[in-house]
């Protein structure tokens, strides 16, 4: 790897490796070393496989410490907005790793520096590169800032999801009134119940169902809302 590169990408991660072969094994795109004659050369997919597994660990770590508030099912859908294709591949090129990855002469002519699998894939693969060079303090601190203003947005779109606090809002100001919640139904086994709660406000009453009080909680509300302001 040319030393520039090098010192472009690490400035720009904000790391510097100490095994740079590892770096240059997270760039290497399976077209590339396909066309290769050298059989110790490996593509990116083993740190891809290990890079998704740490992300995954490290966004859930940010996640239970941020929004201790949250059920497991909030916190999964969260991650999985946070760690999907598209948005992995959007993080990518904000830090130009898809005119860095090596790919085989097809993908270059088919426009692979920006296919999305790709570079979510080249991201994934850098993840773990920085996690076998540097352990997990520094795999962690990459993800905490490359992924800074996208735990944002997710937030936002979280917030507006807490139907309870909306419903209470429209329910004060414009009727005056407080929601009511009440269990009405629980079913199945300890570790798999169902609940079903009714909501009464107003002249509006819904049921919700969720696997915890406070999802079904959620669903009543959210159908109120839908009710008070369609």
């Amino acid at each position: 790897m040319e030393t520039a590169v090098r010192t472009i990408l690490e400035e720009t991660l904000s790391y510097r490796f100490s095994r740079l072969e590892l770096l240059e094994e997270a760039l290497r795109h399976s077209s590339y070393v396909n066309e290769q004659q050298d059989p110790q050369i490996r593509d990116n997919e083993r740190l891809e496989f290990l890079g998704d597994a740490v992300l995954n660990l490290v966004i859930g770590h940010i996640l239970m410490a941020r929004y201790a508030e949250l059920e497991e099912g909030e916190l999964s859908r969260m991650r999985a907005m946070l760690v999907n294709e598209s948005r992995l591949a959007g993080i990518s090129r904000s830090v130009g790793l898809g005119d860095l990855v090596y790919l085989g002469k097809g993908e270059i002519q088919t426009n692979g520096r920006q296919k999305k699998s790709i570079l979510a894939d080249a991201l994934e693969a850098v993840i773990a590169a920085v996690y076998l060079d540097g352990g997990f303090e520094a795999a962690f601190h990459l993800v905490d800032t490359l992924f800074a203003s996208q735990l944002e947005t997710v937030a936002k779109k979280t917030a507006n999801q807490d139907y309870k606090s909306r419903l209470q809002e429209v329910a004060q100001v414009n009727r005056k009134e407080i929601p009511v919640y009440r269990i009405v139904n629980e079913s199945g086994p300890d570790h798999d119940k169902t609940f079903i709660v009714r909501l009464n406000v107003h002249t509006v009453t819904t049921e919700g169902e969720g696997k915890s009080k406070k999802a079904a909680e959620q669903d009543a509300a959210k159908k109120a809302l839908n009710l008070l302001n369609p």
